[in-house]
């Protein structure tokens, strides 16, 4: 289930390349490396319920704040809940 919703996620990000702005490719690019360490670190714990990977996901946003500026947080932020509205 995690390594499946992963790839969902990883998917949604790469079909927006071809089109996306600037600041969705920047957000794109830093929430890839937030779902895919998030994932691997449920794999390697054994979790496999999709609800533990999103909040994770989003723990490690909260925790890394502070590398982003105010106008970064709020692209980054937009383009996760649509990822995981469509996803």
């Amino acid at each position: 289930m995690i390594i499946e919703f992963e790839e969902q996620l990883l998917e949604l990000i790469d079909v927006r390349i071809a089109t996306a702005s600037d600041d969705e490719l920047f957000a794109g690019g830093y929430l890839r490396g937030h779902i895919s360490l998030s994932a691997a670190a449920c794999e390697e714990e054994g979790i496999n319920d999709v609800e533990t990977l999103k909040q994770r996901i989003q723990a490690s946003l909260d925790d890394a704040r502070s590398e982003l500026t105010p106008a970064d947080r709020t692209i980054v932020n937009d383009l996760w809940i649509e990822l995981v509205n469509n996803a």
